[in-house]
């Protein structure tokens, strides 16, 4: 049954991330949730058992390799396989690109991409072997319009289209399929803390003319995931109020 296969979740502690946890334990789902924040881990475990259900919540540094490879592997084992997969872990470094260093770049890449690019490698494994997955991997607008001052996010945003593109051509005819979400502008903390003056010069440049919310971005990722969703993949599907196309 599609509610027996495990869910995994990077940077599920907070923001877009635990909306998807959340999202997906609603719809019955076993969910494991991996975050570097143990604190937020924590608040994420109460929040799910006051509504009574349960999620896996393991903390982990996923630019580890072997500390990640380590946590799927237990998992992976413990449960019969990863069935779904949802790369959402993510951080930013922006700068203009005269003004940042191989740090500032590196960084991000290793988080947002190469992170992604280990977990799904991973994953796999179970997925081809139970000829069922879903990779949902968390682009952005920015990879797809790239974003000034953000040039080293851009890249890993857009290598991420890049490599799910390229994972469901090879994967596609083990019933797996891959897909990206790319979000514009989500009402999150980073994008509360933003001045007035930038949320609404943005707000101009989107259609709908308002930030969308951490939902949306999970009923989208629920709906991938989904046995409805396997004729889907290798898209990106934009939740941004229309300002990408």
């Amino acid at each position: 049954m599609a509610d027996k296969r495990l869910a995994v979740v990077t940077g599920a502690a907070r923001g877009i991330g635990r909306a998807i946890v959340l999202e997906l334990i609603e719809q019955g789902r076993l969910v494991a949730g991996l975050d570097i924040n143990a604190e937020q881990l924590g608040e994420l475990d109460k929040v799910v058992a006051e509504a009574g259900r349960t999620v896996v919540t393991r903390c982990v540094d996923i630019t580890k390799s072997d500390e990640l490879a380590n946590v799927l592997e237990a998992l992976a084992c413990e449960h019969g396989g990863i069935g779904i997969l949802v790369n959402n872990a993510g951080i930013t470094r922006d700068k203009l690109m005269m003004q940042m260093n191989s740090e500032d770049f590196d960084s991000v890449i290793n988080v947002n991409l190469r992170a992604a690019f280990m977990a799904t490698t991973f994953a796999l494994r179970s997925m081809v072997r139970n000829k069922f997955g879903r990779i949902i991997n968390m682009s952005s607008v920015a990879g797809v319009m790239g974003q000034a001052g953000s040039s080293n996010y851009a890249a890993s945003k857009a290598g991420l289209i890049g490599m799910t593109k390229s994972v469901a051509r090879e994967v596609g005819k083990k019933n797996v399929t891959a897909n990206c979400i790319a979000p514009g502008f989500i009402m999150t903390e980073m994008t509360a803390a933003l001045p007035d003056t930038v949320k609404d010069a943005a707000k101009q440049i989107i259609p709908v003319r308002r930030f969308g919310q951490v939902e949306d971005v999970a009923k989208a990722a629920a709906f991938l995931a989904s046995d409805q969703a396997g004729y889907i993949t290798g898209q990106v599907l934009c939740v941004d109020g229309g300002m990408a196309m």
